[in-house]
């Protein structure tokens, strides 16, 4: 079974008071993906 974003590039934008960008970024990475860009910001 191939992974769901093999060979896929990524932009993981987290929330500060959610997900954390780098936890988004670890399960795109763990999904077979190329993390190019991860921040964690405050979305108000």
């Amino acid at each position: 079974m191939s992974p769901v974003f093999d060979g896929k590039f990524v932009i993981a934008l987290g929330e500060r008071d959610g997900v954390a960008g780098p936890a988004i970024a670890a399960c795109a990475k763990a999904a077979g993906s190329d993390v190019v860009f991860t921040a964690t910001e405050c979305f108000v």
